[in-house]
């Protein structure tokens, strides 16, 4: 179930203090008209009473669409209890199919529920995004900007077209502007491919972190 609580919460700007709604636990079939609140980000941002500054709430919550077999636990302290964690990997196990995951920051989440949304795998996404960066770093990155470049972490925005035609499209930072780069479904089912070859990539069981570092970490 979805648990809702207030609490205290200082303005960025005047430094004031706040009473904002917490959601500690968010369940989508209860509460359906969340999800889009947390695919825009809308749900952590709250506005000051006093100065009108605009302030991103951080805090822990859990994120668990039960039609698409997914929780997400957000961190952002990146730290999780051993024991709530086994118990509810257990839980999800014991109901078969689920995808467990944890970040560390509002955007992460938003962009595990997109992907969730458009059916695709977080994991193959990862594959994807280290070879268009790294084809990307060689044809078409300046000199000057490469290391700002791989310092800039890629997230999945959208998947459009059907079929063969499909296009998934990653956002980055680069010189101060957010920047798109589209690639085709072939890059997606090859790196599936890749890992329908060497399975032990995948992440065993439980609330797994699947995010660049991640994959860093395997290449490394």
């Amino acid at each position: 179930m979805s648990i809702i609580n207030e609490a205290l919460a200082p303005c960025s700007k005047c430094g004031q203090q706040t009473k904002v709604t917490v959601y500690k636990s968010i369940n989508i079939s209860e509460n359906p008209e969340l999800k889009e609140k947390v695919k825009d980000g809308s749900l952590f941002l709250w506005e000051c009473p006093h100065c009108g500054q605009v302030n991103l709430a951080k805090y822990e919550t859990l994120y668990h669409d039960p039609e698409a077999k997914l929780m997400v636990w957000l961190l952002p302290a990146g730290e999780i209890s051993e024991t709530q964690m086994q118990a509810i990997t257990m839980h999800t196990k014991a109901m078969g199919g689920y995808t467990l995951r944890r970040v560390n920051d509002m955007g992460s989440l938003m962009e595990k529920v997109l992907i969730a949304e458009a059916g695709l795998d977080d994991v193959v996404l990862e594959m994807c995004k280290y070879v268009t960066k790294l084809e990307m770093l060689q044809k078409s990155v300046a000199a000057e900007q490469k290391e700002e470049f791989l310092a800039a972490t890629f997230h999945f925005y959208r998947s459009e077209g059907e079929d063969d035609a499909r296009v998934l499209t990653f956002m980055y930072g680069l010189g101060g502007q957010m920047l798109g780069v589209n690639i085709g479904w072939n890059v997606y089912q090859d790196c599936a491919g890749i890992l329908q070859r060497n399975p032990q990539i995948r992440p065993a069981e439980g609330f797994a972190r699947i995010d660049s570092a991640w994959l860093a970490s395997l290449l490394a």
